[in-house]
C-alpha cells in the first residue's frame, strides 16, 4: 500500500502540471504522513544532505560554463569548422550542425543548453540553404541529446554520486558511445538529405581553408583536452575542473574571441542560477524519494521481482533498457538516475555488467527522454527557437529515435565502446 500512495500520488502531481522536483517532494511527504515509517524531519534533512557533497558542486560550474561558452562566440566557430570539414557533401549543413552540437557537447554538459545554443543560429541558416525547418529541428533536437553523453556530462555526475561509481571515468567512457550516437545521427542526416536532394556547398574545401577554421575554433577545441586531460592525469578532480571550464571561458569570452561583454555577465548568472536552482531542486527531492524507496525496501522487492522473470542476461538487460526508455519519456533524466540506480544497478551487477559500462548505458538510454513526449525537453526547446509545434517536430524526430535506440543497443553488447579507454588508465 506504501508503494501505492509513493507512485500514486507522484502520477497525480505529475498528471495536474506539477513541475517534476517539487511533485517527487510532495510525494514523498505523502508518503511520510501515511506511513510513519519516518519523522517529517526526515524530508527536510535529505534536502539538505544531498546537495552537501563536492562532486556535486560540479554542476552548477558545468551549468555556469556551459552559458558562457554559448555566448562568448564558440558555437559559430565550432559550426565554421564541422563545415569546413563536410560542407560539400550532401546533406553537409545538417552533418555538420550534428557535429557542431557534438564538439559544443563535450563544453556543455547539458542537453537543452546544447540545443538553445547551437539552435539559435543553426536552424534559422539551415532554412536559409534550403532545408525545411521541421528536418532541422528535428536535426538539432536530436543531436542536443549528445549533451549529456560526451563528457563533462551533469547526468554522469549524478550517476557516479548515486552508484559510487567515478566521475571520471564515467567521463572517459562517455566518449566513444557519444561519437557513435553522432554517427547513428548522421548516417540518417545523410539518407534523409539524399531523398531530399539537400546537396552541400558548390566549391570543394581547399586544406587550407579548413586549417584557418581549426585555428580559429582552436581555443574552443582545446576545453575538453584540458577538462578530460586534467581529470584523468590526476591534476584536479572533475568539481574543479568545472571551475577550471568556467575561468576559461571567461578568459575565451573576454580576451580571446572577444565577444563576451560585461554587461552580459548579469544575465549569464541569472539564467545559470535558474537552472542550478531547478536541477538542484530535483536533485535534492528525488534522493529523499530514493531514500525513501530504500527505507521501505522497494528497491530489493523490485530487483527480485525481475529476477524471477528470467535469468537470461540478455532478456534482462533489454528489459531495463526498455524501462529507461519508457521512464525517459515521462521523468527528468537527473531524477530517474537518481530514483533508478540503487534499484537497477544491483541487477545489472549481479548479471556481469560493469557499474561503468551500466553507466553508460542508462545515461544514454535517458537521454533519449530529452526528444520523447510528453517529456521531450529538446523538442520544447527546437520548438520555442523554431515556432514549429511539437507535434510536427516529433514526427520528424522518429528517424532520429531510432538511430538513438540503435546505438544504445551496440552500446549494451560491445562493452569495450564505453570500457576500452579506461582501460589506459589501469
Amino acid at each position: 500500500m506504501t508503494v501505492a500512495v509513493l507512485f500514486g500520488s507522484f502520477a497525480l502531481f505529475l498528471l495536474i502540471s506539477v513541475p517534476i522536483g517539487i511533485a517527487l517532494g510532495l510525494a514523498t511527504l505523502v508518503t511520510i504522513l501515511y506511513s510513519e515509517s519516518v519523522p517529517l524531519l526526515f524530508l527536510m534533512t535529505e534536502l539538505i544532505t544531498s546537495l552537501d557533497s563536492f562532486p556535486i558542486m560540479a554542476v552548477p560550474f558545468f551549468i555556469l560554463a556551459g552559458e558562457i561558452m554559448g555566448k562568448g562566440g564558440i558555437s559559430e566557430r565550432l559550426f565554421n569548422f564541422a563545415n569546413a570539414l563536410v560542407g560539400s557533401k550532401t546533406g553537409g549543413f545538417a552533418i555538420a550542425t550534428i557535429i557542431t552540437c557534438m564538439f559544443f557537447a563535450a563544453i556543455s554538459g547539458s542537453g537543452p543548453a546544447t540545443v538553445a545554443a547551437i539552435g539559435s543560429i543553426m536552424i534559422p541558416a539551415m532554412v536559409r540553404k534550403g532545408y525545411d525547418k521541421t528536418f532541422a529541428t528535428a536535426t538539432v533536437a536530436a543531436a542536443g541529446s549528445i549533451g549529456v553523453i560526451i563528457p563533462p556530462s551533469i547526468p554522469m555526475v549524478i550517476y557516479g554520486v548515486t552508484g559510487g561509481a567515478s566521475v571520471g571515468d564515467m567521463f572517459i567512457a562517455g566518449i566513444l558511445p557519444g561519437i557513435l550516437v553522432g554517427i547513428g545521427l548522421m548516417t540518417w542526416a545523410y539518407i534523409y538529405s539524399k531523398k531530399k536532394g539537400y546537396r552541400g556547398t558548390l566549391e570543394k574545401t581547399s586544406l587550407s581553408y579548413i586549417g584557418k577554421t581549426f585555428w580559429e575554433a582552436k581555443w574552443a577545441m582545446v576545453i575538453p583536452i584540458i577538462i578530460l586531460g586534467g581529470i584523468y592525469g590526476g591534476k584536479f578532480t572533475p568539481t574543479e575542473a568545472a571551475v577550471i571550464a568556467v575561468v576559461y571561458g571567461l578568459i575565451s569570452g573576454f580576451f580571446l574571441y572577444r565577444e563576451l561583454k560585461l554587461k552580459d555577465l548579469p544575465k549569464l548568472l541569472v539564467d545559470s542560477s535558474l537552472t542550478t536552482a531547478t536541477v538542484l531542486i530535483i536533485v535534492g527531492t528525488a534522493t529523499a524519494f530514493g531514500k525513501l524507496l530504500t527505507i521501505e525496501q522497494i528497491p530489493n522487492q523490485i530487483a527480485e521481482w525481475m529476477l524471477t522473470l528470467t535469468e537470461n542476461k540478455i532478456i534482462l538487460i533489454l528489459l531495463i533498457t526498455l524501462l529507461l526508455l519508457l521512464v525517459g519519456c515521462f521523468m527528468d533524466t537527473l531524477a530517474a538516475i537518481i530514483i533508478l540506480t540503487p534499484i537497477l544497478l544491483p541487477i545489472a551487477s549481479n548479471i556481469g555488467y560493469d557499474p561503468i559500462h551500466f553507466g553508460i548505458i542508462m545515461v544514454v538510454s535517458l537521454a533519449i527522454g530529452f526528444i520523447t513526449p510528453p517529456l521531450g525537453v529538446n523538442l520544447f526547446v527546437g520548438s520555442g527557437i523554431s515556432g514549429l509545434s511539437i507535434e510536427k517536430i516529433s514526427k520528424a524526430i522518429v528517424p532520429f529515435f531510432f538511430a538513438m535506440v540503435l546505438s544504445v543497443l551496440i552500446i549494451i553488447f560491445i562493452p569495450e565502446l564505453s570500457l576500452w579507454l579506461i582501460s589506459f588508465g589501469d
